[in-house]
């Protein structure tokens, strides 16, 4: 007798859940596609910050939530006959067995560049060739993960730089071109410029195998952690923190580097 898929029980009793809380919850009777839409977005970034703080268990939930939301998706499809879970895996799994020809059809790869460079090619051949490399992705991403994900997308069909030595040279040279225009006081030129050295900059952080989003994210968790530090040290001194000086304010960030 075939032992039952405890991963195939669990994700049946969640569709059993939802049918019954599309059945007779008011709040779950009402959403819709756009009403869920902001609140799956919020749920993203609440597995990204588990995901930052490497929290095992907090990753776990945060999966929990999201894939409730994928099946309530899914159950709104099913209620408009538009589609259903079963598309919606199936889907996927087309989807993959197509892309990944090196692992079920007899296609060779030397390594993940070209397994990155086929996917392209292979996504834009079953859009009929007719779509932008690019057309891929979302509009409305952040821009540094924008930037990021194009330049990517770019380098899979070979736009791209040979040498990691070539960009950082790119962005020397994005750098001077910045400070000319600042002294040029054109404030056009200046935004324009500082876009040109985050673009560069970004793509620097690629070719040395760093996420510049995440990069940013930790300096950014790591200025809030020292700066509290400076604000806790003020209320110590029965100060608020405007009534630090810039000079006592440095002293205490310096010093959050060694207690933090």
């Amino acid at each position: 007798m075939k032992t039952e898929d405890k991963r195939l029980v669990a994700f049946e009793r969640l569709l059993n859940i939802m049918d019954d809380l599309r059945a007779g919850c008011p709040w779950d009777k009402k959403q819709t596609f756009e009403s869920l839409r902001i609140l799956t977005i919020e749920e993203v970034y609440e597995l990204s910050d588990a995901v930052l703080k490497a929290d095992d268990k907090e990753i776990s939930k945060e999966l929990g939530d999201l894939m409730l939301h994928l099946v309530f998706y899914a159950k709104i499809g099913s209620e408009r006959g538009t589609f259903e879970m079963t598309d919606v895996l199936n889907g996927i799994c087309e989807k993959l067995i197509h892309r990944h020809p090196h692992i079920f059809s007899n296609t060779i790869v030397a390594d993940e560049n070209e397994v990155k460079a086929n996917w392209e090619i292979i996504k834009l051949s079953e859009k009929g060739g007719n779509k932008s490399v690019l057309a891929g992705v979302p509009q409305s991403l952040p821009a540094l993960v924008k930037a990021y994900r194009m330049q990517e997308k770019a380098g899979g069909v070979g736009f791209d730089w040979e040498k990691s030595s070539q960009v950082f040279e790119k962005v020397e040279e994005e750098i001077q071109e910045l400070k000319e225009a600042i002294n040029s006081g054109k404030t056009e030129n200046i935004e324009a410029e500082f876009g040109d050295l985050l673009f560069s900059l970004v793509n620097y952080a690629r070719f040395i195998d760093v996420n510049p989003e995440d990069a940013l994210e930790r300096t950014n968790l790591k200025f809030i952690s020292r700066f509290a530090y400076i604000e806790q040290k003020a209320k110590l001194e029965n100060k608020s923190i405007e009534q630090l000086t810039l000079k006592e304010m440095d002293f205490y960030w310096n010093e959050s580097k060694n207690n933090l």
